[in-house]
């Protein structure tokens, strides 16, 4: 069974000076990372404390168990991995907002009473908005062809990331998020799928759906359907990526239209983010996949690819990645790890933009070019300037549900770049800063508002918005 680098030890300790610090050097010369300490019983003869520990790798287990159990005076009562018991039962539950305490709350809430409602919804659909939990809750639909640092897990496997991505809504944004693990994997069969379940639900969250299936699950749907329907990994990821640009341009001193980008990585967040840019106003923006630069006149196979060919490379720019990288401003990589070296940003301009975004492992590790670059970005906690989809999703569709929007536009995904750029003050803003945290608690709303009113602007919304647009 797989393991998680994060366990507690709970450890019995003869009660004498010095036997506790035994026991955090051998985790120390164990290549160990040790958190909090916690005392859960003591006794003149004995002590019971409660060790948090992060291990180097997963190999690492067996041989600092066996070194603790070579300290006399110490025994192991009890070894548990942090990651599973957060995830015991799962991560989310069904709650009644409304109690069932007696009879007539039973007629009230069941039959006879909502056969009222039934007739209201059935004579005003949009009246499913404010009567039933439509107006506050999406659909988070999945097959798990294509889980992030994973691949194709299938949709059991699929369901804890799903809960998780869940747990976000709801935590973030009040929403509520349910996984659809769906156990078929032919595009028109999920959007069959989807479309059948589509009435119970305000907006579809599709997930970790392998490219290129996911273009056209997501075209089909959002034509078929009168509510909003967004790829995350797409456009979540494209718009997060936009906002950290839009603050590292002017922690750099340049301009969004007079800039060369150049992308790594032509799947389903490659072609997002190079399409958001473009409505964004840059101009020179290359994109590069296995076989290097996209153009016209090197036009991929891939259908998916072909909108990158006619649209991207004005200068029909030749070559691999390290060739075309030369006298860049920002380079953005969501490709895989070890893509470039010093050398190749050496090569970029002044004071380059570089955004490593594969995960685990960045294009390349930022201890590398700290001196060099401008502002670096990568999608890892570990380090600043994280672009994490997180900051995104929960406050959009906060906004699409409160509006009852019918789609997610790119106006509305501007808008919400530009809104989670903005919250980083001019004071606030730096090399290091370019991003909010995901536990800002400006960030859901402020996106959501600018989703809402770009809504109304652009004619999505279903309603206008009390007191905001007249």
């Amino acid at each position: 069974m797989a393991m998680s680098l994060n366990i507690t030890i709970k450890l019995k300790l003869l009660n004498k000076p010095g036997n506790l610090a035994k026991v955090l050097s051998v985790i120390a010369q164990e290549g160990g990372s040790l958190g909090a300490i916690d005392l859960i019983s003591a006794s003149p003869s004995h002590v019971t404390r409660e060790l948090m520990v992060r291990l180097r790798d997963r190999n690492h287990y067996n041989s600092l168990l066996e070194a603790l159990q070579r300290i006399s005076q110490v025994q192991i009562l009890q070894v548990a991995d942090r990651v599973f018991n957060r995830h015991l039962g799962g991560k989310i539950e069904v709650n009644p907002r409304r109690p069932v305490l007696n009879w007539e709350d039973l007629s009230l809430v069941y039959t006879p009473g909502v056969a009222a409602i039934c007739e209201t919804i059935d004579e005003h659909a949009d009246m499913a908005y404010k009567l039933t939990m439509k107006g506050n809750t999406v659909a988070i639909v999945t097959d798990g062809s294509a889980i992030l640092g994973l691949g194709n897990l299938g949709p059991t496997a699929a369901l804890p990331v799903m809960e998780g991505k869940a747990v976000l809504f709801k935590q973030f944004a009040n929403v509520d998020a349910i996984p659809l693990c769906l156990d078929i994997h032919e595009p028109q069969q999920i959007i069959d799928a989807v479309i059948a379940l589509a009435p119970s639900f305000g907006g579809i969250n599709l997930e970790d759906i392998a490219a290129p299936k996911c273009f056209i699950i997501e075209e089909t749907l959002k034509e078929r359907l009168q509510i909003p329907v967004f790829h995350d990994d797409q456009h979540g990821t494209a718009v997060v990526t936009l906002a950290g640009l839009i603050n590292a341009l002017k922690v750099v001193g340049k301009k969004i239209d007079n800039i060369k980008v150049v992308l790594n990585g032509a799947g389903a967040a490659g072609i997002a983010i190079t399409k958001l840019l473009i409505n964004a106003g840059v101009a020179d923006i290359i994109v590069c996949d296995r076989k290097g630069a996209i153009s016209k006149a090197n036009k991929p196979e891939e259908l998916s690819k072909l909108w990158v060919a006619e649209n991207t490379n004005p200068r029909e720019v030749k070559g691999s990645l390290k060739e075309v990288i030369k006298g860049a401003d920002a380079f953005i990589g969501v490709s895989g790890p070890g893509q470039l070296n010093r050398e190749d940003i050496l090569s970029m301009s002044d004071n380059p933009v570089v955004f490593a975004l594969a995960n685990p492992e960045p294009e390349i590790q930022p201890e590398e070019i700290y001196d060099i670059a401008g502002v670096i970005a990568t999608g890892r906690s570990d380090y600043p300037n994280q672009i994490n989809n997180a900051l995104v999703f929960p406050g959009l569709f906060r906004g699409a549900l409160n509006c009852h929007a019918r789609t997610i536009n790119t106006e509305m995904c501007l808008a919400a770049a530009n809104a989670l750029a903005e919250i980083v003050t001019e004071e606030q803003l730096g090399a290091e800063n370019i991003i909010p945290s995901i536990f800002n608690e400006q960030v859901a709303p402020a996106v959501a508002r600018a989703v809402e009113e770009s809504a109304e602007l652009t004619g999505v919304a279903r309603k206008i918005l009390p007191g905001e647009i007249q």
